[in-house]
């Protein structure tokens, strides 16, 4: 069936608004987060329900185009939009409903983690998530899900209870412990690969004020700070989280003028406790090392979550490159001066997460999120505005982390990568991909669901269909 046929026979079906490439809103419905990715797909349609969404699953089916799926449009790769064919936009279904009580949280496929955060907040809660407001619930979650709580509460994926999606058939499933377990174990880490999540049900936690922000340091002080900060995290209290970044300091408060576009290294706070206990646990390094620059300060968790937004608007190029890893040897940060310390542009950075504490003490095959023994998850994003300044953000990146990646553990956060290819999905779920496998070939044995990093039915099922 053509494409105009596929919409005429679901118009009626359909709430939401179908977009195609003549109509004026086209232009900036298929812009994404990521300025460098420049996709046009064929129609855009903004779901308002799951009604609209399985319209659209049929729709893509009948017409034999490819199907994308967008939430908050976020993803490093534009994995969320596609050329010539269908974009199942979720941003109409943002919704946040919170249960104090219980301490769950009901959000919507297009919800984004702002909007989590700011309906939590009002009842003292917070379920952990990212370190960008913007970023959406739905695909930071389907990728495991790490950031400021991680160390204390887990990634987002062990705070996930249950979803709603739907199939490649376009039938709707409930997956939980209870119900379609193999599925729940499935998208708890394994992307977009199996349905269209609708709706999360989250756990969530007692988080209300942080005592959070930045440290600098000038950059001749960066091996002596990376060593101290190896040591300290993997020993700190749980209720203590830091990234380590080497990074271009922002023109603006609440930075002084004469550091502004300084490169510097840093690490970003977060401390559930009081200014007195933090202020007792970092005394040492204030000590060994003081920061050239601090803004440590108490603040509602959102501010915290807010804090990078107007650093990272929309629009910006990026390009991205990551890996777990479990040390940080003094040969790894040799590399990490040399590369760190030549930032092509101020807004181009490496992050250093760390992702132990409570995300470490689930087991490897409890959830498709493989590396639960990493001790951090490296990002390293060349970023500017311009694109006359691409290949330069793209030649640093590569060249940084060709020279991290032998010290790695093999493969990177999913939310992380850009489309790099099987060997690299491959490294990411290690033993967890075989099951994954299986499972896509039951749920999704014809890979309709391939706009992803994706994981295809198993090969004996290819081969014999």
């Amino acid at each position: 069936m053509s494409l105009e046929q596929s919409i005429l026979e679901f118009r009626p079906q359909f709430r939401g608004e179908i977009i195609q490439p003549a109509d004026e809103m086209y232009e900036q419905a298929r812009k994404v987060y990521n300025g460098m990715i420049d996709r046009k797909p064929r129609l855009i349609v903004k779901c308002t329900d799951v009604a609209d969404v399985i319209a659209a699953v049929r729709m893509a089916r009948s017409s034999g185009l490819k199907l994308s799926i967008r939430g908050g449009g976020h993803n490093a790769g534009g994995l969320s939009i596609c050329d010539d064919g269908i974009v199942a936009d979720l941003s109409p279904m943002n919704y946040v409903r919170v249960d104090p009580v219980s301490r769950t949280v009901l959000v919507g496929g297009g919800a984004k983690w702002g909007d989590v955060d700011h309906a939590t907040h009002a009842f003292g809660l917070a379920v952990p998530s990212g370190v960008i407001s913007s970023t959406g619930v739905a695909g930071l979650t389907l990728g495991g899900g790490l950031g400021h709580l991680t160390r204390k509460y887990g990634l987002t994926i062990d705070n996930l209870l249950s979803v709603d999606l739907v199939l490649a058939d376009g039938s709707f499933v409930v997956a939980s412990p209870d119900e379609n377990a193999d599925l729940f174990w499935a998208v708890r880490g394994g992307g977009g690969n199996f349905g269209v999540v609708t709706s999360f049900v989250f756990e969530a936690h007692p988080v209300h004020t942080v005592c959070a922000g930045p440290m600098l340091w000038n950059l001749e002080h960066a091996a002596d700070i990376m060593k101290w900060y190896r040591e300290f995290i993997t020993q700190a209290p749980e209720e203590m989280s830091g990234f380590f970044a080497m990074l271009g300091v922002p023109p603006g408060p609440p930075f002084p003028p004469e550091l502004h576009l300084r490169n510097m290294c840093g690490i970003v706070w977060c401390y559930q406790g009081s200014m007195d206990q933090v202020n007792t646990i970092l005394g040492p390094l204030r000590s060994y090392r003081p920061p050239a620059f601090e803004f440590l300060a108490p603040m509602p968790f959102p501010m915290l979550q807010g804090m990078f937004d107007p650093i990272y608007p929309p629009g910006l190029q990026w390009y991205w490159k990551a890996d777990f890893f479990k040390e940080l040897s003094d040969a790894a940060i040799e590399k990490h001066l040399e590369h760190g310390s030549a930032l092509p542009t101020w807004q181009s950075t490496m992050h250093l997460y760390p992702v132990n504490g409570r995300a470490s003490r689930v087991g490897q095959s409890e959830t498709a999120y493989s590396h639960r023994d990493a001790v951090w998850s490296e990002v390293i994003v060349g970023v500017d505005p311009d694109p006359a300044n691409c290949q330069k953000i793209i030649a640093w990146a590569r060249d940084y982390y060709d020279a991290l990646h032998p010290f790695g553990a093999g493969g990177a956060y999913l939310n992380f990568m850009m489309e790099e290819g099987e060997e690299r999905i491959r490294a990411t779920y290690r033993g967890n991909y075989a099951r994954l496998e299986t499972i896509k070939t039951k749920y999704d044995p014809e890979n309709f669901f391939s706009v992803n990093q994706n994981i295809r039915p198993a090969p004996s099922y290819v081969a014999s269909s």
